[in-house]
């Protein structure tokens, strides 16, 4: 019933209740360090059919990937405004089919457009004033989930990082000191995870979604996109407006927690996954940006203004 015969490294769509007795053709997409994301669209008489099947293909145990959680959020966030609808969900095929979301994913230097920071930043309110989502994330609670994997597996990790466990702890407490209520967040906003019409931008992919600390969200585009000093200000008055010192520094201490916990994921990825892909060098670059924060002079006068807000 498809126009593409089978392919090895592809699911089975045809299992899909959704494409049952259909015909359709499929393109593969971009990106996809844990899933193989194809759109696909039916191409017979019937009603027509645009949706992204993602193809979870990682090891969900190592990584801490909640795919049922990730479905109760992708349909949260949809009916946050700010996501696609769920067509299906097969866990059972590790499958969950969302609608096709028009729009082009951002690169880096989009953000250098403030009215692409504007949607972006309204999309993020949007999500964090939606349904409660399923799960709670805590960077510090995974970096030392992670840590253990990587012991456990002699995983490679660079010869210092343990090195920067009694500042991580500063940073823990510093957060503790003033806690903010938590709210829903995607936890892995990298560019390609914003989508842009040009009238609204809505985010995607959810693996990593739980309550958190909003500022994590925050900081962690920020990181994730190279943010120059001056785009994260700029991002934090789209996001809060007229935000205060703490509000600034709790964004830049939470991007810190997302290089140090993040680069964990890639030294897994590197020891497990069969993607040709850097892992290593991708785990490096986020903890060569934490480790100069770790030794910069400023931190502790960052975490003073984050304790103190």
């Amino acid at each position: 019933m498809t126009d593409q015969q089978p392919h090895p490294d592809r699911p089975d769509l045809g299992r899909l209740t959704c494409l049952a007795g259909r015909s359709w053709r499929v393109d593969e997409l971009p990106g996809g360090l844990t899933n193989t994301n194809l759109r696909v669209r039916t191409t017979d008489e019937g009603e027509p059919l645009d949706v992204v099947v993602r193809w979870g293909h990682a090891d969900v145990r190592l990584l801490g990937i909640d795919r049922d959680a990730e479905h109760a959020n992708t349909d949260a966030a949809y009916r946050a405004g700010v996501g696609a609808p769920v067509v299906e969900y097969r866990r059972d095929l590790s499958m969950l089919v969302i609608g096709f979301l028009p729009g082009r994913a951002l690169v880096d230097a989009d953000f250098a457009d403030g009215a692409v920071m504007q949607r972006a930043a309204d999309a993020c309110r949007l999500l964090h004033a939606g349904p409660r989502f399923t799960g709670d994330f805590d960077m510090f609670a995974r970096q030392a989930g992670y840590l253990e994997v990587v012991r456990e597996n002699g995983m490679r990790i660079p010869p210092g990082y343990a090195d920067h466990a009694a500042a991580w702890d500063d940073v823990r407490r510093a957060l503790e000191a003033a806690p903010r209520p938590t709210v829903p967040c995607n936890n892995d906003l990298l560019a390609a995870n914003y989508l842009d019409d040009g009238e609204q931008v809505r985010l995607i992919d959810y693996e990593y979604s739980g309550n958190n600390d909003a500022c994590f969200e925050l900081g962690n585009t920020t990181t994730e996109c190279s943010f120059s000093e001056d785009q994260v200000d700029a991002w934090c008055e789209a996001y809060f407006g007229d935000p205060t010192p703490a509000d600034r520094a709790r964004v830049r201490a939470q991007a810190l927690c997302s290089q140090y916990g993040w680069s964990l994921w890639g030294f897994i990825q590197e020891a497990t996954s069969t993607l040709d892909f850097d892992f290593h060098g991708w785990g490096m670059e986020r903890y060569e940006k934490a480790a100069a924060t770790f030794r910069g002079g400023g931190i502790t006068r960052l975490l003073e203004q984050v304790a103190g807000g």
